[in-house]
């Protein structure tokens, strides 16, 4: 006879062995994933199991039985609020990275060993690149998260110390001279698109969608309510900001108020409406044409590895030599991390504008020096 408790029991293996089951909340008995060596830990099992339970921290261990891709597929079919662009990315880890290896395990299976192993294997390969696993880790990350709010296992097993940690390499910062040089050397067209992507930070998605009305060349600013993004099909869609950090009014720097309104006369599409940047059509520029040019001008200007999203970073090193404090940075430049929208605080407007006024006095500077004598 098995040793009887009021919610399982105990009973001797022909092997030797011990084997402890328990009542699950429907009364149905479970076993213990694993036979015991002694009576006593089967004992320890289940008076654990019967702790679990009266605190309410039991997980029935058969609902973590769903395939890590059975349960990701479903988590980002029910992540409706995801931009289009994020989407394709969140499939592509989830495709390339993440499931080949890890899918057909069931998720009550996946333990910090399987998960530490398969993120060591990734790095030896040497591709991905670092910064693209460091993104499939969070998403692996926060889909276990979710499972652990499913009640479907009790523990995330994503606990690899720095894992999720982002390390890109130092990006080439451009002086202000060489932007102006950047500015002269594209087509006009573009010449605005280059001075906005520098002295007030705005992302190229930002600026494709940036319209008339959000501009206001009296008051010096330029409000950003609206990104267009890239998909793989070569689709451009336009929507909000991925987050609220994103949604921004920006003081422009007065240097540069004359070349946005001489660009707004010129090269923009008509009414409110009418982007300030447009492609043939009206319709947001293609990106394609942008990079095309934009590699014709740097084997001129000779700015080895000068990518044009560098100018954004470019602006906001010389934004942060004004003296900016971390959090007007952040309102500025529109960043924003799930810890930081928590505590995020607008900087005051006044602030934006000392900041654009240094940053015009460090154009007018520049400009004065270049000028020949």
């Amino acid at each position: 006879m098995g040793s009887r408790r009021q919610f399982g029991n105990i009973r001797k293996m022909p092997s030797g062995r011990y084997q402890a089951r328990y009542r699950d909340g429907a009364g149905q008995l479970i076993a213990a994933p694993s036979t015991f060596a002694t009576k006593a830990d089967a004992g320890r099992f289940l008076d654990q199991i019967r702790t679990d339970q009266d605190r309410g921290a039991w997980i029935d261990p058969r609902a973590g039985q769903v395939t890590l891709e059975e349960y990701a597929w479903g988590w980002l079919a029910l992540r409706p609020d995801l931009r289009p662009r994020t989407q394709e990315l969140y499939e592509g880890f989830l495709r390339l990275h993440i499931l080949p290896t890890l899918g057909p395990i069931e998720l009550g299976s996946l333990t910090p060993a399987k998960i530490r192993a398969w993120h060591a294997t990734l790095i030896a390969a040497g591709k991905p690149g670092r910064s693209t696993i460091a993104k499939a880790y969070r998403l692996l990350s926060t889909i276990m998260r979710t499972a652990v709010e499913d009640e479907l296992v009790i523990k995330n097993p994503c606990i690899l110390k720095n894992a999720g940690v982002e390390r890109p390499p130092e990006r080439p910062i451009a002086t202000v001279a060489q932007v102006y040089e950047i500015a002269d050397l594209v087509s006009p067209r573009f010449r605005i698109l280059v001075l906005l992507a520098t002295f007030t930070g705005l992302r190229l998605g930002e600026l494709q969608a940036l319209k008339r009305g959000r501009v206001d060349i009296e008051r010096g600013t330029l409000r950003v309510v609206e990104q267009t993004q890239l998909l793989k099909d070569g689709t451009l869609v336009t929507g909000p900001p991925k987050t609220d950090a994103g949604v921004r009014t920006i003081a422009i720097p007065a240097a540069i108020l004359p070349d946005l309104a001489a660009h707004l006369e010129e090269h923009a599409a008509p009414g409110r409406d009418g982007l300030v940047i447009p492609g043939p059509g009206g319709v947001p520029f293609r990106r394609g044409t942008l990079y095309t040019e934009w590699q014709k001008v740097m084997r001129v200007v000779g700015i080895e590895g000068l990518r044009f999203h560098d100018l954004r970073h470019t602006g906001n090193t010389l934004a942060a030599s004004t003296g900016a404090s971390t959090k007007e940075l952040m309102a500025r430049m529109g960043h924003a991390s799930p810890r930081a929208a928590l505590i995020y605080q607008h900087a005051t407007a006044e602030r934006d504008r000392a900041i654009a006024d240094a940053l015009s006095g460090m154009i007018a500077r520049a400009r004065t020096t270049d000028e020949p004598m």
